[in-house]
């Protein structure tokens, strides 16, 4: 048997990524993605948002149902807990770059019609996507990268990240051949999935501020 040379098969964006031009044409290249098998059953590719010299960028890990729908990352439920979270520490959404580590909703589905339930990616796929994200971050040049949970942490760190153990620090690391400050801390979706959701907002509330000082 004689197996398919087609990118997907090979795992890597990298054939797809422009050699010049800015994040309008790094978006409009994304979106016919086709390096990994995630393409096929999404909606659409969910590239990052924001300006283009934002001075943090915010790494999740995938996009949800709302963002697979919308074309937009963080504009579900997790994204309005962001959102709240980011101003309270004293950081401005609107002057935030937001992003996945991948492009592709990843789900399970048990029937057509029924509720697509999140999947979380596995290394391969964070590594494939992980030349958008190079991309991304050589474009916006961020003074500082804020780490949205475990997965995001893995693709930009490896997979010996543990959020748990540096959440609320500033790292200082080379990320895709670049010096980068991050400040890893949970996903906002957990603090939706908490048994006390007052407590987890409270503790990424607090994580941010360590962002917002580290830009200060």
């Amino acid at each position: 048997m004689v197996r398919s040379s087609a990118p997907e098969d090979a795992y890597t964006a990298e054939p797809f990524v422009p050699g010049r031009g800015g994040l309008s044409a790094l978006r409009e290249a994304a979106a016919g993605c086709r390096g990994c098998p995630l393409h096929r059953d999404a909606t659409q590719t969910v590239f990052g948002a924001g300006a283009a010299d934002a001075r943090v960028m915010l790494v999740g890990e995938q996009p949800g149902d709302q963002e697979d729908r919308q074309g937009k990352p963080f504009v579900g439920p997790a994204g309005k807990v962001l959102d709240r979270a980011l101003e309270e520490a004293g950081i401005d959404p609107s002057e935030a770059y937001v992003t996945n580590a991948v492009k592709h909703f990843k789900f399970t589905q048990a029937e057509p019609r029924k509720r697509r339930i999140h999947k979380a990616p596995n290394l391969r796929e964070m590594t494939a996507c992980g030349p958008w994200l190079a991309a991304e971050l050589a474009v916006v040049e961020p003074e500082l990268i804020v780490v949205l949970g475990a997965t995001a942490g893995k693709a930009l760190l490896g997979s010996s990240f543990r959020v748990t153990q540096v959440r609320g620090t500033v790292l200082e690391e080379e990320i895709h051949g670049r010096p980068e400050r991050l400040v890893p801390t949970v996903h906002p979706s957990s603090v939706l999935r908490s048994d006390d959701r007052e407590a987890a907002y409270r503790g990424l509330v607090s994580d941010l501020e360590v962002a917002a000082d580290a830009l200060s």
